[in-house]
């Protein structure tokens, strides 16, 4: 387990780790800082105590130099981490060593069908419509038709208009109530979801 520090990735960490013990694995737990660059101490100490899996609390950057510097160093290394990782970014930092990467995600929203329009449209854009991108503009097409439907900009307004027509994908909460987290593997330079782990 190796999380960079920060509220996040700690607390995905923590979140894997308590449920790994509940389950009754034994978990080793190291931190790194954010921005690091260099991870080859960090390497040689997993590979010291014979760590094979590394699952990582972090952002694509780190995690993608992480993953580089363990192909380069010829470890044995298997990484699965969060959806920081839904980004081509970390293709570009990994190249070939990021295949196998594992990593969980919400349902991607690039595959449905009601969404090819706006996928279209921001490939025709020159944008990605990867990762948080599609949630996004979904929210931000809400929030513009309740501004019409409200006439005004006033947040109480605006608020009440998007109440006024519930969205089948929100529960009571306003929690999204759309199945939860997949895991996905990066395979020379795009996505799959992983249908046996």
């Amino acid at each position: 387990m190796l999380d960079d520090k920060r509220t996040a990735g700690r607390g995905i960490v923590d979140v894997v780790e308590a449920r790994l013990h509940r389950l009754g694995r034994q978990v080793s737990r190291q931190s790194y800082v954010a921005g690091e660059r260099g991870f080859r101490a960090l390497l040689s100490r997993m590979e010291k105590d014979r760590l094979r899996v590394a699952y990582i609390g972090g952002y694509h950057t780190e995690v993608g130099l992480l993953v580089r510097q363990a192909a380069e160093a010829k470890a044995d290394l298997t990484v699965m981490a969060n959806d920081p990782l839904m980004t081509s970014e970390f293709w570009a930092i990994t190249g070939s060593a990021g295949n196998g990467t594992l990593f969980t995600f919400m349902p991607n929203p690039a595959g449905n069908a009601n969404a090819a329009s706006a996928v279209a449209g921001l490939k025709a854009s020159g944008l990605p419509g990867e990762g948080y991108t599609l949630y996004a503009c979904a929210a931000v097409q809400a929030w513009a038709e309740a501004v019409n439907r409200s006439g005004s900009f006033n947040a109480d307004r605006v608020a009440s208009a998007l109440r006024s027509r519930p969205i089948d994908r929100f529960d009571k909460r306003r929690d999204n109530s759309a199945s939860g987290f997949l895991v996905y593997r990066w395979r020379d330079g795009h996505v799959e979801r992983v249908k046996k782990y």
